[in-house]
């Protein structure tokens, strides 16, 4: 649920974005650390008990974790709706940017918490979709899309492929809690996730039989 991107180029950032270094590289690398983030960014302020009935925790879990949030820099307290008796939390940033290789191989383990988290989110959020699928009103059942395409790529074209898309997808209307009553009329919340995932087991062409009738378990005259 976070709003959470890697680049291999470096980032065009916003100015409520956050590049994470190795505390924040850190704190993140909890699942639940990046569902909260990701929850307050999409929904707005709320409060540790709120975001435990959403997550299915116990809110001293959630307050635990928002803490540690608050300690690196991404959740702070809204005061202007806390009291005595109840606390709220807001984000600090829109989204996350993750976009230094060496950060990765200094912090290998928590590179691959946060990492293997954020998956696991993107899995989530697909799962979600699919499962109101069927009661969605059918303009936006028709928008649903899930596809992948093989292609053959250097890393140089792979990471000209990334920019491209982040052009593409940035010319349309970014969402946050704050800007959606100014969205057109209809206008909905919708998740584009890009996943570019290198499969170096794939075979080289060299490596492929050159007559169709030599791969193996096909018919021979």
């Amino acid at each position: 649920m976070a709003d959470a991107v890697e680049m291999p180029d470096g980032p065009n950032l916003e100015e409520d974005s956050v590049v994470l270094d190795a505390k924040g590289l850190r704190a993140l690398a909890h699942p639940v650390r990046v569902q909260l983030v990701g929850l307050l960014r999409k929904y707005g302020p709320s409060t540790a008990t709120r975001l435990a009935e959403r997550l299915g925790v116990n809110s001293g879990t959630a307050s635990y974790h928002l803490r540690q949030l608050g300690a690196a820099g991404f959740v702070e307290e809204d005061t202007e709706r806390g009291n005595a008796r109840e606390r709220w939390w807001r984000s600090v940033h829109r989204t996350t940017w993750f976009s230094d290789p060496e950060l990765a191989e200094r912090e290998p383990e928590a590179t691959l918490a946060y990492q293997q988290s954020v998956a696991a989110i993107y899995t989530l959020r697909t799962q979600q979709t699919l499962n109101g699928l069927q009661t969605m009103p059918r303009a936006w059942r028709n928008t649903f899309d899930m596809s992948d395409w093989a292609l053959r790529l250097t890393p140089e074209e792979a990471a000209a492929l990334y920019r491209e898309l982040a052009e593409v997808i940035a010319r349309y209307r970014r969402d946050a809690p704050e800007t959606a009553a100014t969205a057109p009329e209809r206008a909905e919340r919708v998740a584009v996730i890009t996943q570019i995932l290198p499969e170096l087991d794939a075979p080289a062409v060299s490596s492929l039989p050159s007559d169709p009738q030599e791969e193996e378990g096909s018919p021979t005259s």
